[in-house]
């Protein structure tokens, strides 16, 4: 397989080696495009796992600690906070207000799917620099507009309020 075909599917030189180990062969361009969205960081959180692994998964207040749709902690009383976090950067990269708004989709249904009622929705979003008359700014500020507005219209449209955020 060309090398320049694998580098466009975002799937690193180690990856690679490891689609001919699981293999036993060249992978086709259907096979590569499967890995690379399976390990993609939308699927897979590839790049932020080891950030991620900070994070408490086995307290006696963690009722539900990652795999499942949602995180469950006791926070007393009888009660408890179920919480979601959704990595949409592939598709809101590529259409932001859709792919943004599919985000929240995501985390609405996590939640609901744990039994729990949705309060509220916060963003905490990332992008490159704004500012400036290039070309890359002006393309970051089109997606951050995009993401912005797509959370809070999917937000909006199931009465569920983004009460913060911050880029």
């Amino acid at each position: 397989m060309d090398k320049k075909v694998v580098a466009a599917h975002k799937i690193s030189d180690e990856e690679y080696e490891k689609i001919l180990k699981i293999l036993g062969r060249e992978p086709n361009l259907l096979e590569l495009g499967i890995f690379s969205a399976m390990w993609s960081e939308h699927c897979s959180y590839k790049s932020s796992k080891k950030y991620l692994s900070g994070f408490p998964t086995k307290a006696p207040w963690v009722i539900q600690g990652p795999g499942e749709n949602a995180g469950v902690i006791d926070i007393g009383g009888g009660m408890a906070a179920v919480f979601k976090m959704e990595s949409h950067n592939h598709p809101s990269f590529i259409e932001p207000f859709q792919g943004a708004a599919t985000g929240v989709g995501g985390i609405l249904r996590d939640i609901f799917t744990m039994g729990a009622r949705v309060e509220a929705n916060m963003n905490s979003l990332r992008f490159g620099e704004v500012r400036g008359r290039s070309e890359n700014a002006r393309k970051q500020r089109y997606l951050l507009k995009g993401a912005v507005a797509g959370i809070a219209h999917y937000g909006n449209c199931m009465g569920i309020p983004t009460i913060g955020g911050e880029t």
